[in-house]
């Protein structure tokens, strides 16, 4: 249950309205069969396979536990866990371009006429609905957490599309989702560029070895430093020169590393074997309770090392209105 990537988004109303919303929603009663309100929510939009002409699905699944019967919400310590799974069928491109340009000749030569990009579509189309049946599929799943105590959506994932998806299915189902991605006051990439040249960054933070610099003009180069010394003169030279950061790995206490970009996405999450092995003792033998070990003690991280990473970067943007 440790997420590796984190997209984080402000719910802008109260979480309780949007589970009540949830709850009045309801096409069916299913009293005693659920454990949340928001379980019936997300079963009117669930993961199932392609059909033999569908591309792709998209819908719910279990975060934790398997079978019919496994619950689409996980609820612990004030914190709900979801997962989204896109189901599709694999064409690869070339296949397919192979079997239109074959096809295209095919008629030219037999009919001794030009096939223009209107056709060429219309035949695209066609080889595509007729080698859907034997596409291979491909299972993908996105995670969400939602701390209702602190009226946030983490979504593990550094892609903001697969973000987008899993939260406008979570939108449909719900009727509404006022939501907006966390922003801070400061551009990130200033506040980061000023930890490199002070070599140091706000307190609990740790600046490792990983850091993009970019120059402020249009087509400017970029600098990739790995396994670099981020203190050394030639990363200063850069900075001198007027070079931003746009991409820095930190540490923060002895719990987490990640990696921090100018658009606030973080990267590479990594959980400390402390924090692993505490999740490791309180889970006991059970997979189940191991993964909701894992769950709580990440959430209970995230409580702490959120509100601490956007208070180092210039405290929280609230747009006027809201």
């Amino acid at each position: 249950m440790w997420f590796r990537n984190l997209l984080i988004y402000r719910l802008t109303q109260e979480v309780a309205a949007l589970i009540e919303r949830a709850r009045l929603s309801t096409r069916e009663d299913r009293e005693g069969l659920i454990d949340h309100p928001l379980e019936d929510a997300l079963r009117e939009k669930p993961a199932r396979p392609c059909a033999s002409q569908e591309l792709s699905t998209y819908g719910f699944v279990a975060p934790i536990g398997k079978g019919e019967n496994a619950p689409l919400v996980h609820s612990s310590n004030g914190c709900l866990l979801i997962a989204t799974e896109r189901e599709e069928r694999i064409l690869p491109p070339s296949v397919i371009k192979d079997a239109v340009k074959e096809k295209v000749e095919e008629i030219e030569a037999e009919q001794m006429r030009k096939v223009f990009k209107k056709e060429r579509d219309q035949i695209k189309d066609e080889i595509i609905q007729a080698f859907l049946p034997r596409a291979f599929p491909r299972k993908s799943r996105t995670y969400a957490a939602i701390d209702t105590q602190r009226g946030l959506i983490f979504v593990d994932s550094s892609s903001h599309k697969r973000a987008e998806d899993l939260l406008s299915t979570l939108r449909e189902a719900l009727g509404s989702l006022p939501v907006r991605p966390l922003t801070v006051k400061v551009a990130p990439s200033a506040t980061l560029t000023d930890w490199l040249k002070r070599q140091q960054a706000a307190e609990d933070f740790h600046i490792l070895d990983r850091a993009m610099l970019c120059d402020t003009h249009e087509h400017g180069g970029k600098i990739a430093a790995t396994h670099q010394d981020l203190t050394s003169d030639e990363i200063q030279q850069h900075l001198e020169a007027g070079k931003l950061v746009t991409l820095v790995s930190l540490a923060w206490q002895d719990k987490l590393s990640f990696v921090l970009d100018d658009k606030l996405v973080i990267k590479g999450l990594r959980f400390e074997n402390l924090l692993q092995d505490q999740a490791e003792q309180d889970g006991g033998d059970d997979a189940l309770s191991q993964q909701d070990a894992s769950f709580v003690l990440m959430m209970l991280t995230f409580r702490d090392f959120v509100p601490a990473l956007i208070e180092a970067l210039g405290g929280e943007e609230v747009p006027q209105g809201i």
